[in-house]
């Protein structure tokens, strides 16, 4: 699967962003999808997964703030981010699992999209 990350930007702390995931080659349903992020001299971590039985999972520090959601028919997956935070930038992933959900760390996804930028500034 392929996978084509959008929806990254510049927003002010307290402001939303929505990120897009759209796959080709196979079908999203077919995986754990998740996002995870890098910010600069940190490690990637992960941020929120959906499982193929649209179970979500997120980590403590989005919790409340972000939601993951999937639509089949369009092959995407979203995170919908709301109240920003300055400590939110990060380059965003998308991701995808074929075995374990949640899939929350890095060596247990088979395949990666390219990030996207997300700046929120104070």
């Amino acid at each position: 699967v392929r996978l084509q990350a959008s929806g990254g930007g510049l927003v002010q702390a307290g402001g939303s962003l929505r990120l897009s995931c759209a796959a080709s080659g196979r079908a999203v349903s077919a995986y754990a999808m998740a996002w995870f992020r890098q910010a600069p001299g940190k490690e990637r971590e992960f941020v929120a997964a959906i499982s193929w039985s649209d179970s979500t999972s997120y980590a403590d520090s989005v919790k409340g703030r972000f939601t993951i959601s999937r639509d089949n028919a369009k092959n995407t997956v979203y995170l919908q981010m709301n109240s920003l935070k300055p400590e939110d930038t990060a380059v965003y992933y998308c991701a995808a699992a074929g075995s374990l959900f949640p899939p929350t760390k890095a060596t247990l996804i088979d395949y990666w999209g390219q990030g996207t930028q997300v700046t929120v500034s104070s």
